[in-house]
């Protein structure tokens, strides 16, 4: 089975150059590459040389999104030359036995989410992986990589492109469409650790990104009154904290996260809750000003909600998902795909 492999990507320099090319020259050769580069033109053209032998090599085309990165992917779906496409971020790194494994669980849904992980592993990426363990205490996270059918979301004339969660809407988009998604929980994918300053920039929007959840958001600024309440209590807030951390650790624990999880990574967890608590309410101040500055604009919407894509796709006379293989095997089955992924 081949599959197309889509990457946008928009780079200042050519600093990163050498070890992307590496990382592509990595990928084994049934993953027909699209990298979709909207760089300045000296970047576009070096990487143009580098890269034009092992890849698809584009720049963005189509109409212009407030959020670029959807453009890319938008590209990158209409250029790709098969029906199962993983759509990955810069920064992610797949082994050709983790790229195989989400193409083999594309063949029972319509999407797939993996979970990422950090490595190497400075101190602001262990801050931030407390975020993912919350996540999968509750519910799956939010990673840098997709895995999608085609069909579906060019039956569903892509998806919005002023949204800041892009990921989320992208998920809601072929829900709404009816596609089915595997929240692959025990497939595991590298994924760069951000730069101190990126990791800085992203606080308050990835605070944002709530305001697309409500009980979520409802929690999360409920956060910071809570603290100013138990500020003078030290019992109270210790029990809050070793709480935080006990939720971490078995987000920790799922789905055999422990094999790329850090043994501390869930005593960031109250750190991290305390920058969620503060970030929420700039976040919410950021929405009253007219949204969350992005590139030189301002993005207002976070993700739209999934009864309003369903309202929006209600008239489109979506058909069912293409296979390439002529039968999709146990699609009624995710849940079993699921489990076999955890066992890895």
């Amino acid at each position: 089975m081949r599959i197309a492999y889509v990457l946008p990507l928009k780079w200042q320099d050519s600093a990163g150059d050498a070890e992307m090319t590496a990382y592509l020259e990595s990928l084994p050769e049934w993953a027909d590459v699209t990298v979709v580069d909207g760089s300045p033109d000296p970047v576009f053209a070096q990487h143009h040389r580098l890269w034009r032998q092992r890849v698809q090599h584009l720049r963005p085309d189509g109409p212009a999104t407030p959020n670029g990165k959807v453009q890319g992917v938008l590209t990158g779906l209409r250029h790709a030359r098969h029906e199962r496409v993983v759509i990955a971020d810069d920064d992610v790194r797949y082994t050709p036995e983790s790229l195989a494994l989400v193409a083999e669980l594309l063949e029972q849904a319509e999407l797939v989410r993996p979970q990422n992980y950090y490595e190497p592993l400075p101190w602001h990426a262990r801050w931030d992986t407390a975020r993912s363990l919350l996540n999968r205490a509750f519910a799956s996270d939010y990673p840098g990589t997709l895995a999608v059918r085609r069909s579906v979301l060019l039956q569903a004339q892509g998806y919005r492109g002023d949204v800041l969660f892009e990921n989320l809407e992208l998920i809601r988009t072929v829900q709404a469409a009816g596609g089915r998604e595997i929240t692959a929980d025990g497939v595991y994918v590298r994924r760069l650790p951000p730069t101190l300053r990126h990791f800085a920039g992203q606080r308050v929007r990835q605070a944002y990104d709530s305001q697309t959840q409500p009980v979520r958001l409802t929690v999360e600024l409920l956060l910071l009154p809570l603290l100013l309440v138990l500020v003078r209590r030290p019992v109270a807030c210790s029990a809050l904290a070793a709480t935080a951390v006990v939720l971490a650790e078995a987000g920790r624990q799922r789905a055999g996260g422990t094999q790329v999880f850090d043994t501390c990574a869930a005593l960031w967890a109250p750190l991290w809750l305390l920058e969620r608590a503060v970030a929420s309410w700039i976040a919410l101040a950021w929405r009253c000003a007219g949204g969350v500055p992005y590139s030189g604009r301002r993005l207002r919407t976070a993700a739209s909600s999934l009864a309003a894509l369903r309202r929006r796709l209600s008239h489109l006379n979506l058909g069912e998902p293409n296979d390439e293989q002529g039968t999709d095997g146990d699609r009624d089955l995710p849940q079993r795909a699921v489990a076999g992924a955890r066992r890895l």
